[in-house]
C-alpha cells in the first residue's frame, strides 16, 4: 500500500521538476542547488560555531554539500536512480516514523545540507514549513539570502572574503565596491597587494594592510571614480558599476605606460578613458567594431565584448536552412 503511494509521490515530485526546469527557461531563473564548494571555495569564514540543533527553516535551505546535482532549486529529484532513496523516506512519513535530524551547514541566512538531502526532499514536497537539523555556522560579514541567484550568492562570497582581507567595511564604511562579475575582487586584491609594495618601499618600512587599503582607496580608487562620476561615464554603461569601470581604467593605464613609456597616473588615466567614452563614434568607427577580431575599446571587459560580437558575426554569416 505505502509503496504504490510513495511511487506516485515520487512520480509527481519528478514531474513538477520538469516543469520548473522548464519555466527556469522561459523565465530566465537558474534552477539548480548551490554547490557548497562554489562558496567555501571563494570565502575563508572569519570563525565557525556549533548551534547544535534547531528547527530550521526549509525554505531557507538552498544548497548542497554533495548531492547538488540530485535536485533542484526547490529539492525536487531530477533523476530515477535517487528514486528508492526518496521513496524510503516518504513511506516512513505516512508510517509516523521519527526520522533523525538531518545536518547543516549555515553560511548567512542560507543553510546547505551536509546530511539529509532526500529528507529534505520530501519533507518539501509534503509542505512541511520546518525540519530539525543539526547546524554549524559560518560567520562571514555580508547577507546571504534565499532569495539571491546563484550568481549573486558567489558575488556576495566573494565580497565577504575581500572585506575579511582587507577590513574595508570598517576602515571606510561608506565605500560601494560592487564589481559585476566573478573574480573581479581578486583582481582589486592584486592592485592592494601591489600598492603594498609600493608603500613599503616610498616609506622605507612595512606598510600595515590597513593603512595601504586606507591609502588606496583614497588616492587610486576615488580619484578614478570622482571622474567617473563627474564625467557621466556610467550613462554609456548603465548595467556596470563604478568598480567595473575602475577595473578597465586599471587596465588600460597599463596600456597607455606600454604606449608612451612613462608612468601615468590613475586620474589621468581616467580622464582619458572619460575622453574615449564620452566622444561620439563615427558610423565607420560603428562598423568596424562589428569585425570579429578588433579590440573592443570601449568595452570595460574587452575579451568578453569581443567574443560577442564575434559570435554576433558567425550568426550573421550562417546559412539559413531551407
Amino acid at each position: 500500500m505505502f509503496r504504490d503511494v510513495s511511487n506516485a509521490d515520487f512520480d509527481r515530485a519528478r514531474n513538477k521538476q520538469v516543469i520548473n526546469d522548464w519555466l527556469s527557461v522561459v523565465r530566465r531563473r537558474e534552477n539548480q542547488l548551490v554547490p557548497l564548494h562554489e562558496i567555501t571555495r571563494r570565502l575563508r569564514p572569519e570563525g565557525e560555531s556549533y548551534r547544535g540543533m534547531q528547527e530550521v527553516p526549509i525554505n531557507q535551505i538552498v544548497g548542497s554539500m554533495d548531492r547538488w546535482r540530485d535536485f533542484d532549486r526547490a529539492f525536487l529529484p531530477r533523476d530515477s536512480h535517487t528514486k528508492s532513496r526518496w521513496r524510503s523516506i516518504d513511506e516512513a512519513y505516512y508510517q509516523d516514523v521519527r526520522l533523525p535530524p538531518i545536518q547543516l551547514y549555515k553560511v548567512g541566512d542560507i543553510y546547505f545540507v551536509k546530511d539529509g538531502n532526500h529528507r529534505v526532499s520530501v519533507a518539501r514536497e509534503r509542505g512541511v514549513e520546518f525540519i530539525d537539523a543539526e547546524v554549524i555556522e559560518a560567520h562571514v560579514r555580508v547577507p546571504l539570502s534565499p532569495e539571491m541567484s546563484t550568481q549573486e550568492l558567489l558575488m556576495q562570497a566573494e565580497y565577504a572574503e575581500f572585506l575579511r582581507r582587507t577590513d574595508l567595511d570598517v576602515l571606510q564604511p561608506d565605500h560601494d565596491i560592487r564589481p559585476t562579475q566573478l573574480g573581479r575582487y581578486d583582481v582589486i586584491w592584486g592592485h592592494i597587494l601591489g600598492h603594498q609594495e609600493w608603500l613599503s618601499y616610498i616609506w622605507q618600512r612595512p606598510a600595515t594592510i590597513h593603512e595601504v587599503v586606507n591609502d588606496w582607496y583614497e588616492f587610486n580608487y576615488m580619484p578614478i571614480v570622482q571622474v567617473v562620476r563627474d564625467r557621466h561615464v556610467l550613462d554609456q554603461f548603465p548595467r556596470l558599476t563604478e568598480a567595473d569601470i575602475y577595473l578597465w581604467v586599471m587596465r588600460n593605464r597599463r596600456m597607455l605606460e606600454d604606449q608612451t613609456g612613462a608612468d601615468v597616473g590613475s586620474v589621468a588615466s581616467a580622464q582619458a578613458y572619460a575622453d574615449l567614452m564620452t566622444q561620439p563614434k563615427t558610423v565607420m568607427q560603428r562598423l568596424v567594431e562589428l569585425l570579429p577580431g578588433r579590440s573592443a575599446e570601449r568595452s570595460p571587459d574587452p575579451e568578453e565584448e569581443q567574443q560577442r560580437r564575434h559570435n554576433w558575426f558567425k550568426r550573421l554569416l550562417k546559412p539559413r536552412a531551407n
